[in-house]
């Protein structure tokens, strides 16, 4: 639901071009929320949500959402999937979420 819900103030750019690599995803606010975050999403699988940052860092990406500078959150996940459901920890993902 969330995901149809921020059509209503986002708009969805999938693979962004940041000159050195693609940001996975990314939500710009709608002219009309110009409160609203922006929000750059890089994802992982077996890796770590360390990776990710490290990506969103290394690869400079927020340096093409410039403009958001104050108002952006980087957001790394990562995706487990050898994590057993019997494990006392058991979660298939990890996130980290930076405001930039």
């Amino acid at each position: 639901m969330a995901y149809y819900a921020a059509q209503k103030y986002y708009t969805t750019v999938q693979e962004l071009d940041t000159g050195k690599g693609y940001a996975d995803i990314v939500y710009l606010p709608s002219p009309k929320y110009p409160d609203k975050p922006a929000l750059l999403i890089e994802l992982k699988c077996n890796k770590t949500v360390k990776t990710a940052a490290d990506q969103i860092k290394d690869r400079n990406y927020p340096q093409k959402l410039e403009h958001y500078e104050g108002n952006l959150l980087l957001v790394s996940i990562n995706y487990d999937s050898d994590s057993k459901n019997t494990d006392d920890d058991y979660k298939h993902h990890t996130c980290k979420i930076e405001k930039y």
